[in-house]
Protein backbone atom coordinates (compact mmCIF):
# COMPACT_ATOMS: atom_id res chain seq x y z
CA UNK A 1 0.00 0.00 0.00
CA UNK A 2 2.95 2.27 0.65
CA UNK A 3 3.71 4.89 -2.02
CA UNK A 4 0.67 3.75 -4.06
CA UNK A 5 -1.53 6.70 -4.96
CA UNK A 6 -4.02 5.25 -7.44
CA UNK A 7 -6.12 2.13 -6.89
CA UNK A 8 -8.59 1.16 -9.61
CA UNK A 9 -8.00 4.62 -11.09
CA UNK A 10 -9.01 6.32 -7.84
CA UNK A 11 -6.59 8.86 -6.39
CA UNK A 12 -6.47 7.76 -2.77
CA UNK A 13 -4.84 11.00 -1.70
CA UNK A 14 -7.94 12.95 -2.67
CA UNK A 15 -10.66 10.70 -1.28
CA UNK A 16 -13.49 12.64 0.33
CA UNK A 17 -14.24 12.05 4.01
CA UNK A 18 -17.79 12.59 5.26
CA UNK A 19 -18.61 13.84 8.72
CA UNK A 20 -20.92 11.70 10.84
CA UNK A 21 -23.79 14.19 10.43
CA UNK A 22 -23.35 14.23 6.65
CA UNK A 23 -23.29 10.42 6.56
CA UNK A 24 -26.48 10.14 8.58
CA UNK A 25 -28.27 12.65 6.37
CA UNK A 26 -27.19 10.87 3.19
CA UNK A 27 -28.22 7.51 4.64
CA UNK A 28 -31.73 8.82 5.27
CA UNK A 29 -31.95 10.16 1.73
CA UNK A 30 -30.57 6.91 0.28
CA UNK A 31 -33.13 4.88 2.23
CA UNK A 32 -35.81 7.08 0.71
CA UNK A 33 -34.64 6.10 -2.78
CA UNK A 34 -32.27 8.97 -3.57
CA UNK A 35 -29.71 7.41 -5.95
CA UNK A 36 -27.45 10.50 -5.86
CA UNK A 37 -27.23 10.32 -2.06
CA UNK A 38 -26.27 6.63 -2.35
CA UNK A 39 -23.49 7.49 -4.81
CA UNK A 40 -22.24 10.25 -2.49
CA UNK A 41 -22.19 7.78 0.40
CA UNK A 42 -20.12 5.33 -1.60
CA UNK A 43 -17.66 8.01 -2.71
CA UNK A 44 -17.48 9.49 0.79
CA UNK A 45 -16.64 6.16 2.44
CA UNK A 46 -13.96 4.86 0.10
CA UNK A 47 -11.37 5.70 2.74
CA UNK A 48 -13.16 3.18 4.95
CA UNK A 49 -12.53 0.54 2.28
CA UNK A 50 -8.93 1.68 1.98
CA UNK A 51 -8.35 1.35 5.73
CA UNK A 52 -9.72 -2.23 5.67
CA UNK A 53 -7.68 -3.53 2.73
CA UNK A 54 -4.50 -2.10 4.25
CA UNK A 55 -4.68 -5.02 6.67
CA UNK A 56 -4.03 -7.34 3.72
CA UNK A 57 -1.30 -5.26 2.07
CA UNK A 58 1.53 -7.68 2.98
CA UNK A 59 -0.13 -10.83 1.67
CA UNK A 60 0.84 -10.44 -1.96
CA UNK A 61 -2.77 -9.88 -3.07
CA UNK A 62 -3.70 -7.51 -5.88
CA UNK A 63 -4.81 -4.35 -4.10
CA UNK A 64 -6.98 -3.24 -7.02
CA UNK A 65 -8.98 -6.47 -6.71
CA UNK A 66 -9.26 -6.12 -2.93
CA UNK A 67 -10.40 -2.52 -3.30
CA UNK A 68 -13.16 -3.51 -5.71
CA UNK A 69 -14.28 -6.32 -3.42
CA UNK A 70 -14.21 -3.93 -0.46
CA UNK A 71 -16.42 -1.52 -2.40
CA UNK A 72 -18.97 -4.31 -2.83
CA UNK A 73 -18.95 -4.75 0.94
CA UNK A 74 -19.40 -1.01 1.35
CA UNK A 75 -22.41 -0.98 -0.98
CA UNK A 76 -23.97 -3.88 0.92
CA UNK A 77 -23.42 -2.02 4.18
CA UNK A 78 -25.10 1.10 2.81
CA UNK A 79 -28.08 -0.84 1.47
CA UNK A 80 -28.57 -2.88 4.65
CA UNK A 81 -27.85 -0.23 7.27
CA UNK A 82 -30.69 0.39 9.71
CA UNK A 83 -31.00 4.14 10.26
CA UNK A 84 -33.45 3.61 13.13
CA UNK A 85 -30.70 2.35 15.45
CA UNK A 86 -28.24 4.66 17.19
CA UNK A 87 -25.13 3.17 15.59
CA UNK A 88 -22.37 4.90 13.63
CA UNK A 89 -22.17 3.72 10.03
CA UNK A 90 -18.47 2.89 10.30
CA UNK A 91 -19.21 0.51 13.19
CA UNK A 92 -21.45 -1.48 10.89
CA UNK A 93 -19.59 -0.87 7.64
CA UNK A 94 -16.11 -2.08 8.62
CA UNK A 95 -17.20 -5.66 9.51
CA UNK A 96 -19.26 -5.83 6.30
CA UNK A 97 -16.31 -4.71 4.16
CA UNK A 98 -13.92 -6.99 6.05
CA UNK A 99 -16.29 -9.93 5.65
CA UNK A 100 -16.57 -9.37 1.89
CA UNK A 101 -12.77 -9.23 1.50
CA UNK A 102 -12.28 -12.36 3.60
CA UNK A 103 -14.97 -14.16 1.61
CA UNK A 104 -13.14 -13.26 -1.60
CA UNK A 105 -9.80 -14.44 -0.22
CA UNK A 106 -11.37 -17.63 1.08
CA UNK A 107 -12.95 -18.46 -2.29
CA UNK A 108 -9.64 -17.84 -4.07
CA UNK A 109 -7.46 -19.63 -1.52
CA UNK A 110 -5.12 -22.47 -2.52
CA UNK A 111 -6.39 -24.45 0.46
CA UNK A 112 -9.39 -26.64 -0.35
CA UNK A 113 -12.19 -27.20 2.14
CA UNK A 114 -14.85 -29.92 1.73
CA UNK A 115 -18.05 -28.86 -0.03
CA UNK A 116 -20.22 -29.74 2.98
CA UNK A 117 -18.02 -27.70 5.32
CA UNK A 118 -17.99 -24.80 2.87
CA UNK A 119 -21.79 -24.90 2.48
CA UNK A 120 -22.20 -24.79 6.25
CA UNK A 121 -19.83 -21.85 6.45
CA UNK A 122 -21.77 -20.00 3.73
CA UNK A 123 -25.04 -20.52 5.60
CA UNK A 124 -23.43 -19.23 8.77
CA UNK A 125 -22.04 -16.14 7.04
CA UNK A 126 -25.38 -15.40 5.39
CA UNK A 127 -27.18 -15.76 8.72
CA UNK A 128 -24.55 -13.54 10.30
CA UNK A 129 -25.03 -10.81 7.66
CA UNK A 130 -28.82 -10.97 8.06
CA UNK A 131 -28.54 -10.76 11.84
CA UNK A 132 -26.17 -7.77 11.61
CA UNK A 133 -28.53 -6.00 9.20
CA UNK A 134 -31.38 -6.42 11.68
CA UNK A 135 -29.61 -5.86 15.00
CA UNK A 136 -26.55 -3.77 13.98
CA UNK A 137 -24.20 -6.07 15.90
CA UNK A 138 -22.44 -9.38 15.37
CA UNK A 139 -24.37 -12.44 16.60
CA UNK A 140 -22.97 -14.98 19.02
CA UNK A 141 -22.38 -18.58 17.97
CA UNK A 142 -25.39 -19.67 20.03
CA UNK A 143 -27.62 -17.13 18.27
CA UNK A 144 -26.52 -18.38 14.84
CA UNK A 145 -27.04 -21.99 15.97
CA UNK A 146 -30.58 -21.16 17.07
CA UNK A 147 -31.39 -19.51 13.72
CA UNK A 148 -29.99 -22.29 11.54
CA UNK A 149 -30.73 -25.24 13.78
CA UNK A 150 -27.10 -26.36 13.61
CA UNK A 151 -24.92 -27.48 16.49
CA UNK A 152 -22.60 -24.75 17.73
CA UNK A 153 -19.66 -27.16 17.33
CA UNK A 154 -20.40 -27.54 13.60
CA UNK A 155 -20.55 -23.76 13.25
CA UNK A 156 -17.18 -23.30 14.95
CA UNK A 157 -15.54 -26.05 12.86
CA UNK A 158 -16.95 -24.62 9.62
CA UNK A 159 -15.77 -21.09 10.38
CA UNK A 160 -12.34 -22.35 11.45
CA UNK A 161 -12.03 -24.32 8.20
CA UNK A 162 -12.40 -21.22 6.03
CA UNK A 163 -10.16 -18.90 8.05
CA UNK A 164 -7.40 -17.53 5.85
CA UNK A 165 -3.92 -18.87 6.66
CA UNK A 166 -1.53 -16.32 8.13
CA UNK A 167 2.22 -16.36 7.64
CA UNK A 168 4.29 -16.68 10.80
CA UNK A 169 6.42 -13.84 9.45
CA UNK A 170 3.49 -11.46 8.89
CA UNK A 171 4.12 -8.23 10.85
CA UNK A 172 1.46 -7.29 13.37
CA UNK A 173 3.18 -4.31 14.98
CA UNK A 174 6.10 -2.08 14.16
CA UNK A 175 7.68 0.57 16.34
CA UNK A 176 10.80 2.46 15.25
CA UNK A 177 11.86 -0.37 12.97
CA UNK A 178 11.44 -3.08 15.62
CA UNK A 179 8.81 -5.30 13.95
CA UNK A 180 6.71 -7.78 15.89
CA UNK A 181 5.61 -10.77 13.79
CA UNK A 182 2.93 -13.41 14.35
CA UNK A 183 5.71 -15.86 15.22
CA UNK A 184 6.73 -13.68 18.17
CA UNK A 185 3.22 -13.95 19.62
CA UNK A 186 2.61 -17.67 19.14
CA UNK A 187 6.10 -19.11 19.53
CA UNK A 188 6.78 -21.66 22.26
CA UNK A 189 9.50 -20.22 24.47
CA UNK A 190 9.87 -23.52 26.35
CA UNK A 191 10.23 -26.01 23.50
CA UNK A 192 12.92 -24.21 21.50
CA UNK A 193 15.47 -25.85 19.22
CA UNK A 194 18.10 -25.42 21.90
CA UNK A 195 15.90 -27.15 24.46
CA UNK A 196 15.29 -30.10 22.12
CA UNK A 197 19.04 -30.50 21.56
CA UNK A 198 19.71 -30.35 25.29
CA UNK A 199 17.02 -32.95 26.00
CA UNK A 200 18.48 -35.31 23.42
CA UNK A 201 21.98 -34.84 24.86
CA UNK A 202 20.65 -35.37 28.39
CA UNK A 203 18.85 -38.56 27.36
CA UNK A 204 21.98 -39.92 25.75
CA UNK A 205 24.10 -39.05 28.81
CA UNK A 206 21.63 -40.70 31.21
CA UNK A 207 21.49 -43.84 29.06
CA UNK A 208 25.24 -44.34 29.63
CA UNK A 209 24.81 -44.46 33.43
CA UNK A 210 24.52 -47.72 35.34
CA UNK A 211 21.07 -49.00 36.33
CA UNK A 212 21.74 -48.13 39.97
CA UNK A 213 22.83 -44.59 39.13
CA UNK A 214 19.74 -44.01 36.96
CA UNK A 215 17.50 -45.31 39.75
CA UNK A 216 19.15 -43.04 42.31
CA UNK A 217 18.69 -39.98 40.09
CA UNK A 218 15.06 -40.93 39.41
CA UNK A 219 14.32 -41.30 43.13
CA UNK A 220 16.16 -38.11 44.05
CA UNK A 221 15.10 -35.68 41.31
CA UNK A 222 11.82 -37.07 39.98
CA UNK A 223 10.29 -38.44 43.15
CA UNK A 224 11.94 -35.90 45.47
CA UNK A 225 13.25 -38.41 48.00
CA UNK A 226 16.12 -37.67 50.39
CA UNK A 227 19.40 -39.54 50.29
CA UNK A 228 18.43 -41.37 53.50
CA UNK A 229 15.14 -42.51 51.92
CA UNK A 230 16.99 -43.66 48.80
CA UNK A 231 19.55 -45.56 50.83
CA UNK A 232 16.80 -47.39 52.73
CA UNK A 233 14.99 -48.31 49.49
CA UNK A 234 18.07 -49.49 47.61
CA UNK A 235 19.79 -51.09 50.62
CA UNK A 236 23.06 -49.19 50.66
CA UNK A 237 24.46 -46.51 52.95
CA UNK A 238 23.65 -42.84 52.65
CA UNK A 239 27.35 -42.15 51.91
CA UNK A 240 27.25 -44.55 48.97
CA UNK A 241 24.11 -42.90 47.66
CA UNK A 242 25.81 -39.49 47.88
CA UNK A 243 28.92 -40.76 46.08
CA UNK A 244 26.98 -42.48 43.28
CA UNK A 245 24.78 -39.42 42.84
CA UNK A 246 27.77 -37.07 42.53
CA UNK A 247 29.54 -39.38 40.11
CA UNK A 248 26.39 -39.67 37.95
CA UNK A 249 25.90 -35.89 37.82
CA UNK A 250 29.56 -35.35 37.04
CA UNK A 251 29.38 -37.84 34.15
CA UNK A 252 26.24 -36.20 32.75
CA UNK A 253 27.87 -32.76 32.80
CA UNK A 254 30.91 -34.18 31.06
CA UNK A 255 28.79 -35.87 28.38
CA UNK A 256 26.80 -32.68 27.68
Amino acid sequence: MQHKVEICGVNTAKLKVLKNEETQALLLRAKAGDAQARDELIAGNLRLVLSVIQRFANRGENLDDLFQVGCIGLIKAIDNFNTDLDVRFSTYGVPMILGEVRRYLRDNSALRVSRAMRDTAYKVLQAKDAFMAQHQREPTVDEIAAVLGIRREDIVFALDAIVDPVSLYEPVYSDNGDTLCVMDQVKDSKNTDEMWVERIALGQAVSRLSDRERKILALRFFQGKTQMEVSAEIGISQAQVSRLEKNALRQIRKEM
